[in-house]
């Protein structure tokens, strides 16, 4: 087989997998699908030795996702042509839903065959380290106003937006004085804080080491261990 001059190369690109797809230049040739390979940069060697044995020259191309641009900036530091596209920008026949990776990555090849693909802005690594510093700050920013209003919500159940304004600025400073008004019930403080009368630690003459049928227990008239107790029902 000779040996084409130049591969157009699909990859859809997911977590663990890739979908290879190749075509040639010649507008007779049919797209290939070559098969998944790994992620790994060993994987992308092998599949780099495997194409370069097809064609003189390789110019891959996979849509931009959550997976990064570290398969853009591997393949161009090895000297190779990559493009990186956005999804939304690949022209799609009307109808067309079917979504495997396997058309995917065929898709991808023919398209860039045809000249019908934009490329994307790839930013370099200090600039994709800015962006991660910022989203995440967009991402704390979220969670403080998230937990604010819940903080707010828990205080106007408990008739908390009477003992003082709740602005987002003195939610930490009013809390100590908001904190007062938030006490449990006598019902429950009573229940849950104090002993229960029906267990050894209510008899004074029951020491924690002794068990329970000692004859401190037994002899106790506030203990009886074959009553329920109405609070735990043990």
């Amino acid at each position: 087989m000779a040996q084409a001059s130049t591969l157009f190369v699909g990859l859809d690109v997911h977590k663990e997998t890739i979908a290879v797809a190749y075509v040639a230049e010649e507008r007779e040739a049919d797209v290939v699908f070559l098969g998944t390979s790994g992620t790994r940069q060993s994987d992308i060697d092998k599949l780099i030795r495997k194409l370069q044995a097809k064609g003189k020259t390789l110019h891959f191309v996979y849509e931009a996702g959550p997976c990064g641009y570290w398969l853009y900036r591997y393949l161009t530091k090895k000297g190779l042509k990559c493009w990186v596209v956005a999804p939304s920008q690949m022209p799609k026949k009307a109808g067309d839903r079917v979504k495997t990776d396997r058309r995917d990555a065929v898709q991808l090849a023919r398209l860039l065959r045809s000249g019908d693909l934009t490329p994307v802005y790839v930013p370099a690594v200090e600039d994709e380290a800015i962006r991660d510093v910022v989203r995440a700050r967009e991402d704390a920013l979220k969670d403080l106003k998230a937990a604010k209003v819940r903080l707010k919500a828990f205080l106007l159940r408990q008739d908390g937006m009477r003992a003082g304004p709740i602005g987002e600025r003195r939610i930490c400073a009013g809390w100590p004085r908001w904190s007062v008004r938030l006490r449990p019930s006598k019902s429950c403080s009573k229940n849950m804080g104090g002993p229960c009368p029906n267990r050894p630690s209510a008899c004074s003459a029951w020491k924690p080491n002794s068990p329970p049928w000692c004859k401190a227990g037994a002899g106790c008239q506030s203990w009886k261990p074959f009553k329920p107790c109405a609070v735990c029902n043990s």
